[in-house]
């Protein structure tokens, strides 16, 4: 009976653990810049949205990797931005917040400068 009740003290400790390393939330988005967008703007353009978009409830643990290929087919993209939440209830609550948000208003500041098309929304599993 003792191991028995030792095995259902660990299975619940596993099922309370279990939301705290859930897979982390992946939104990736390929992006075109403007002819003459730099680099550099692109990464300043993207800091100042990064540090908005912490500030959006659900958006404090954000992680964001900008990415610029080295090898990549003429006009293909640019570049590709993949923004990463420790799991789909922060994520959710990031994007419920996001409509009306300082982040929202440079997206739309910078809407000449850079497209970002539609993106994808991806389970991230990090193998151990």
């Amino acid at each position: 009976m003792k191991a028995f009740l030792g095995v259902i003290f660990v299975s619940i400790l596993l099922m309370l653990a279990a939301p705290v390393s859930a897979d982390l939330a992946t939104y990736i988005v390929l992006c075109d810049q403007d002819e003459e967008v730099t680099d550099d703007q692109v990464e300043a353009y993207t800091a100042e949205w990064f540090k908005a978009a912490k500030g959006v409830k659900g958006g404090e643990n954000l992680e964001l990797y900008l990415n610029f290929p080295i090898a990549a087919k003429s006009g293909e993209v640019d570049f590709a931005m993949m923004l990463i939440a420790p799991n789909f209830g922060e994520w959710g609550d990031f994007m419920d917040n996001y409509p009306g948000s300082a982040a929202e208003d440079i997206d739309d500041k910078y809407e000449d400068d850079v497209d970002c098309g539609d993106g994808a929304l991806w389970e991230s599993l990090k193998i151990k």
